[in-house]
């Protein structure tokens, strides 16, 4: 035999040793995870967290069915949901620390639908171009500095701006910090639209509200509730655009109604009345809605116009509050035309973050 010979004996015998060891210590490892898997012990451990796991899976699943006759708890949910994806790693802490093989199973069942319902919206799904750029700002009845918020917005690129909650005391430092930039604007109660494009048609839409909590802005002697909604005709070089700002009424959390979204909701119908009527086909609603696409309080403007965060926008999007957002209440909705970007602004003095989206025909 020559020495190549015995050198490939020895590889194949070293080969076959190191094979055998790898088989001798996988096979034991995997036939106890096999065994431990089939003791009941692992399965009867952690009920309450299955029960739990369970229930969060159920209450993705079926928010809609949530009934709102208790302090309005559908809406409430509805608002935060996404939020509802933490309980998972809290869930599965617990599973794991207990050892409990059932809970660790049914948090799949809330991973799967979080990820069905939410999944979509992690990555960015901005495309490029867009012929107008529209943003909107809730620039905040106790913005400290109107002046810079006015600078900010202007440099923002938008061709059409609109603003919500301008008080009678803020309107003449807007009017004067945004001329320059956009030679076209109205403004009727405290919303406001700024336009690079010729404005036409204006008027106020009935929201059947009150001042609510703009209240304290409202001039003395005034006997009226301030308007909070307006529609005008945007000129396109691409044809005419209806365009509506709005901002609804607020939503307040309280131990004695729970969830109350009175106003908001009335205003909501109000708007999506409005919408239902507008003979023009292409339509922009920029504004304050005070609430988050998911609940159910606006499912008449969405069964109209969609979301453009929802289709080309970067994460969620949450704009409230400006310092630690949690919910995306100011939003871009259109109809018959195409969105091609969203995005959210840099923070100004308001506790609400402007949003902008590129738009397309």
């Amino acid at each position: 035999m020559t020495q190549a010979d015995t050198d490939d004996v020895a590889g194949v015998t070293d080969a076959t040793d190191v094979s055998d060891t790898a088989g001798t210590t996988a096979g034991p490892v995997v036939r106890r995870a096999i065994r431990a898997a089939l003791r009941p012990a692992p399965w009867r451990r952690g009920p309450l967290l299955t029960a739990l796991a369970l229930l969060l899976g159920l209450t993705l699943r079926l928010h809609a069915g949530i009934p709102n006759r208790i302090g309005n708890l559908g809406s409430l949910v509805e608002t935060f949901l996404p939020w509802f994806g933490l309980f998972v790693p809290v869930l599965l802490a617990g599973a794991l620390w207990r050892r409990s093989a059932s809970a660790v199973v049914a948090l799949l069942l809330p991973v799967t639908v979080w990820l069905n319902l939410y999944g979509g919206l992690l990555g960015d799904r901005s495309q490029p171009g867009g012929d107008l750029t529209v943003a909107s700002h809730n620039v905040g009845a106790a913005n400290p500095d109107p002046a810079g918020t006015a600078r900010a917005l202007a440099a923002s690129g938008a061709d059409v701006l609109a603003l919500e909650e301008v008080t009678p005391q803020d309107r003449d430092t807007y009017e004067k910090g945004l001329a320059k930039a956009y030679p076209h604007h109205t403004v009727i109660g405290t919303v406001g639209l700024w336009s690079r494009l010729p404005l036409s048609d204006t008027r106020p839409v009935d929201l059947r509200t009150d001042v609510g909590p703009l209240a304290r802005t409202r001039p003395a002697g005034a006997t009226t509730a301030e308007n909070r909604a307006l529609r005008t005709t945007v000129a396109t070089e691409h044809g005419p655009l209806a365009v509506y700002v709005a901002h609804l009424g607020s939503a307040r959390v309280n131990p004695r109604s729970g969830f109350w979204t009175d106003s908001r909701d009335r205003n909501a119908k109000a708007l999506a009345e409005a919408v239902a009527a507008e003979p023009n086909e292409r339509v922009v609603l920029l504004g304050d809605l005070n609430g988050t696409m998911d609940d159910r309080a606006f499912a008449g403007l969405t069964s109209q116009l969609h979301p453009v965060q929802d289709a080309v926008g970067d994460g969620f999007g949450f704009t409230w509050p400006a310092s630690f957002p949690v919910a995306r209440i100011d939003q871009i909705l259109v109809r018959a035309v195409e969105p091609r970007s969203a995005r959210v602004l840099p923070s100004t003095g308001s506790d609400h973050l402007p949003v902008a989206a590129a738009i397309d025909w």
